[in-house]
């Protein structure tokens, strides 16, 4: 990592004190800022680079609203070297350009990331990002062992477009779950309470610490409006997968949560049927299968979220040598 400006904090306390910590910007274009955690002792296994959904930065994964330790530490504990990147425009990678912030730049900094990292990485997306971590294995599946896709958003190849009801220069409304929704096309949104509430956490969560919702609500960040445009798959504008010959037997898991409104089982299940046909080892893990009911959407975040890391983590040694 010669060409990173880090800056190096050792954690405090007797747990932590097994993590040495880190940050700094990648030489891409744009720059991406990333955190970095790291056993004292390296280990054999393979490092894990996690991505962050749609309003959020890398910070889901430092820590939970409550207070809890995040999965960065988890893995990190269990003897992997964690990189946590903020999205290029969002959070501490700085502005990009509104009309420069498409998912092929997003991609393409993340992509070169992992080429700077100079070593294979195990991608690790939720939510919006599994649109981006489909991309990443196309681009530089070489250098990707293995992926886990936490709740994903979808390709556009298995996407439908969105129905559009009406467009004006400033915003377009399209029809999704028997609702409207509006997506702006030339400014930032914040997702507010109603989202967050709805969506975020979902209505039928048993485990999001709820005493911290408002402390998680602050931390949201705003959504780029062409990021947003494609994750509506808007004009066919979702991400879309050219070359599924990187995805030939890679593994690949992914994790959805039996509470989570817009990742049920058929709608998640019709990406590892994607997955499935393009010859990848998908093992698709519907939570309240494996014993672990009533979880929302915000996996990372959520009371037995150490549960759900454990078995990522169990995974990975199992699926990655």
């Amino acid at each position: 990592m010669d060409d990173v400006v880090t800056n190096r904090a050792r954690a405090s306390g007797s747990a932590a004190a097994k993590i040495r910590r880190d940050s700094g910007f990648a030489p891409t274009d744009p720059a991406v800022y990333f955190d970095l955690f790291e056993p004292a002792r390296r280990t054999r296994k393979p490092a894990v680079m996690m991505i962050h959904g749609g309003g959020h930065t890398c910070t889901c994964y430092i820590h939970a609203p409550d207070g809890r330790p995040g999965w960065a530490q988890f893995f990190a504990g269990r003897g992997h070297r964690v990189v946590v990147p903020d999205w290029p425009g969002t959070g501490r990678s700085g502005a990009v350009a509104n009309d420069r912030l498409t998912g092929e730049l997003v991609c393409r900094a993340l992509g070169g990331l992992i080429e700077h990292l100079g070593e294979p990485v195990v991608v690790l997306t939720h939510s919006m990002s599994g649109a981006y971590g489909w991309k990443l294995i196309e681009n530089c599946g070489a250098r990707i062992p293995a992926l886990v896709a936490v709740a994903p958003g979808p390709p556009g190849n298995v996407q439908p477009p969105a129905e559009i009801v009406a467009r004006t220069a400033d915003h377009i409304d399209i029809r999704r779950g028997g609702s409207v929704r509006r997506v702006p096309l030339r400014e930032a949104r914040l997702p507010d309470m109603e989202f967050v509430r709805g969506k975020l956490l979902g209505p039928d969560t048993r485990h999001f610490p709820m005493q911290a919702v408002d402390a998680y609500a602050r931390t949201l960040q705003s959504l780029p409006p062409r990021l947003m445009y494609e994750r509506q798959n808007i004009d066919a504008s979702q991400l879309r997968v050219a070359d599924t010959r990187p995805f030939k037997d890679k593994p690949i898991l992914m994790v959805t949560g039996s509470a989570d409104v817009d990742h049920t089982r058929a709608i998640d299940g019709a990406i590892a049927a994607w997955l499935r046909e393009i010859g990848a080892a998908i093992e698709f893990r519907f939570l309240a299968d494996e014993g672990i009911a009533g979880n929302g959407h915000m996996l990372m975040l959520e009371d037995n979220s150490d549960a759900i890391a454990g078995l990522i983590v169990d995974w990975i040694a199992a699926n990655v040598r």
